[in-house]
């Protein structure tokens, strides 16, 4: 943790994490003479008490003992500890001023950044102000994902920012001493309503899963006395076993949260390429990144498509399809934002070959007509879902693909919503999941909304993989 110069650290409640940041600002301000550490809270309650921490630290440093090694305290007031090495320890506020103007920051440790205002901009101000290998760690609980530091996350968590992510689970050894007294007593409660302990034979499914993850049966045992006041979802949200539960947001969700992130933690992984075979030449550069199998193509299975179609442009929303299997389980994703269409039409049109030409439900709202042309006109693609509409002398009609309309897309939706919480398919892919976990019902209009470069498409093109295995219908 220690080894990168930016670390954002996403925990459960109370994990020790910050006593564990200020032993080292104190270590580093002994060590390194002439540093400029920066402790940065939420509010000033908060600011307060890890300040009065770190000045506890200092106080007891066996300076008697090795004066050689410790050096004295020149100057301690309410905000600032400086040492006779040079060393400064200042700590602060979150506000609306920038944060460090003027400073030569070697490091800044942020405490409970989600709770932070204008966090974008805050976190800028102090990377313009460390020095040449100056170091920043974040440390914080969520708070929902409509905010900076989500999008900080994801993008760590994915491999696109410098800043290296970690996770701090309810179960992890941090909590184990600080937590005794709660673990004792829950102990005793669950020996009073079931006659003995928690054993490991009697663990379900997802205790199992927690067990296995390193949760001890003590920790259990908590886990189901905490579990008698609280609803799960607060549970996870207070008490996260991975990342995704602690962005729980439920108010407005419109997929079951229990049942996405239930899904979350029981995922295949996805097939490398070497494990393949098969693959055509034009999709192996994409397998294990833009695109992943779950399951190869089987002939003697029918297979359905969903595409939700964008522009390509490397920014905003990716082009999608989804296949899943005619039981319901999906055996391939594929996602990008920086083909246009036409190659993503090359692209999708040996994806669907490899997987025996699916019948398949294509976004038509946008530049998803000019896909729909291209594979029927060009490559000659029968296998496509129809929509019937009627016209204005009340014949009816159809036309290739699944108009998205105020009407029409609640009802795609809720569709998919059923088939997915009663166990009729079965995702693979952890974005699609990711995707639904945020996905929003705002004044009767579903995407989503909350923070920024969050998408759908994913979301969509399983939705219309759904339709199109619910339409039971073969043109081939």
């Amino acid at each position: 943790m220690t080894d990168n110069r930016y670390i954002i650290i996403n925990k459960a409640r109370r994990a020790g994490i910050s006593s564990m940041m200020l032993a080292r600002a104190i270590f580093d301000a002994v060590r390194q003479p002439n540093s400029n550490i920066l402790i940065v809270s939420y509010e000033g309650d908060s600011a307060k008490a890890l300040f009065n921490t770190l000045k506890f630290m200092n106080e007891n440093l066996p300076r008697v003992k090795y004066p050689n090694l410790f050096p004295d305290t020149k100057r301690d007031n309410k905000n600032e500890l400086l040492l006779e090495n040079g060393s400064r320890v200042v700590s602060t506020v979150a506000g609306y001023k920038d944060i460090g103007r003027g400073m030569s920051i070697s490091w800044a440790h942020l405490s409970e950044f989600a709770f932070y205002s204008n966090q974008e901009e805050q976190l800028l101000s102090i990377e313009q102000a460390l020095i040449d290998k100056g170091r920043i760690s974040i440390e914080t609980t969520s708070a929902g994902i409509n905010n900076h530091y989500y999008k900080l996350y994801q993008q760590s968590k994915r491999g696109n920012s410098k800043y290296k992510n970690y996770f701090i689970p309810w179960f992890h050894p941090f909590y184990r001493e600080s937590k005794k007294g709660e673990y004792d007593e829950a102990e005793q409660w669950y020996k009073a309503q079931t006659g003995d302990r928690l054993r490991k034979k009697d663990l379900n499914e997802e205790q199992m899963r927690l067990y296995e993850q390193g949760a001890n049966l003590k920790q259990l045992m908590w886990r189901e006395y905490k579990l008698q006041d609280m609803k799960i979802e607060e549970f996870y949200q207070e008490y996260p076993s991975n990342d995704m539960e602690s962005f729980i947001s439920t108010n407005r969700s419109v997929f079951s949260q229990e049942k996405v992130l239930e899904r979350i933690n029981y995922v295949m992984p996805d097939i490398p390429l070497k494990e393949l075979s098969g693959v055509p030449d034009s999709l192996q550069k994409y397998i294990g990144k833009e695109l992943k199998i779950f399951h190869e193509f089987n002939p003697k299975k029918r297979y359905y498509a969903g595409v939700d179609v964008a522009h390509g442009s490397g920014n905003g929303d990716s082009s999608t399809c989804t296949i899943i299997d005619d039981e319901g389980v999906e055996v391939a994703s594929l996602g990008t934002n920086k083909l246009p269409v036409y190659q993503f039409a090359d692209v999708l049109y040996d994806l669907l070959m490899w997987y025996g030409q699916p019948f398949t439900a294509i976004e038509r709202n946008n530049v998803g007509i000019v896909l729909i042309e291209k594979m029927r006109d060009e490559y000659q693609l029968m296998n496509l879902y129809k929509e019937k509409l009627f016209d204005q002398k009340g014949k009816r009609k159809s036309q290739l693909g699944f108009t998205t309309t105020v009407h029409s897309k609640p009802i795609l939706l809720e569709k998919f919503k059923e088939h997915f919480e009663r166990g009729y398919i079965l995702l693979n892919d952890t974005e699609t999941l990711e995707q639904m976990q945020i996905y929003q019902n705002v004044n009767n209009k579903m995407g989503n909304k909350q923070g920024t470069d969050n998408h759908d498409d994913k979301v969509i093109s399983a939705s219309l993989a759904n339709l199109a295995k619910d339409q039971n219908k073969w043109y081939i």
